[in-house]
């Protein structure tokens, strides 16, 4: 799943999980149906206002590497230290959600790694297509929470994304009735598209285009 093909399977709304590819419309919270709602930022209309300029500011002093990925035993130390800090349910571990005892990865997937001196304080992991790149992971060193490193990374990859020509960067969904996914709307609400199911077509973003989509959804069960 690279280059082109992958960048068609996202375009439908599909993405990553392990080695597969998946699509959904829902999920379950708390008893609770809530419609999903796929994202991808149109590269070209990306402009960064007050606070996402500051937050590249004050992290600037931090080391960033963009390199083809290879899972390391400081990864997924690092890993293990983000996943007791947070208060959602998060995979196992980095070679689960990526490869779930595959050999091999059949997506081209690179990383993004974030040091204080030589410490490793975050981790962006995306894949990489013709067009476009997913966000697969972002993880970070619970010390640094003050530095929004999550965030952080969102605009470091569409900074890479935006130096290889990309068109769009796509950061997974959110979900009505659950704001803990709201802040993919973080970058640049501007350029964010939102994936109409119904029509295959992807539209600007709204709070009242995405209301909609999911009064039409729960219609439907």
């Amino acid at each position: 799943m690279k280059g082109s093909e992958l960048d068609l399977f996202l375009s439908i709304g599909y993405f990553r999980m392990q080695q597969e590819v998946f699509t959904c419309q829902y999920i379950v919270f708390n008893d609770t149906l809530c419609p999903v709602h796929w994202l991808r930022l149109s590269l070209a209309n990306v402009t960064l206002g007050p606070k996402q300029s500051r937050l590249l500011r004050i992290n600037e002093p931090f080391s960033v590497t963009v390199k083809p990925f290879v899972l390391t035993q400081e990864v997924e130390a690092l890993y293990a230290l983000y996943k007791r800090s947070v208060d959602f349910d998060a995979p196992i571990s980095v070679e689960f959600w990526l490869l779930n005892g595959a050999l091999k990865s059949g997506f081209d997937t690179y990383t993004i790694e974030v040091r204080d001196g030589s410490r490793l304080i975050a981790v962006g992991i995306f894949d990489n297509g013709e067009t476009s790149i997913a966000g697969i992971m972002n993880f970070y060193h619970p010390d640094y929470r003050k530095q929004s490193l999550g965030k952080y990374l969102m605009l470091l990859k569409i900074n890479h994304a935006r130096s290889q020509q990309k068109r769009y960067y796509y950061p997974g969904y959110l979900v009505s009735y659950y704001p803990k996914f709201d802040y993919k709307l973080f970058p640049c609400e501007a350029a964010t598209e939102v994936f109409d199911e119904n029509t295959g077509r992807w539209v600007p973003f709204s709070w009242e285009t995405v209301d909609a989509m999911a009064t039409f959804k729960l219609e439907q069960q």
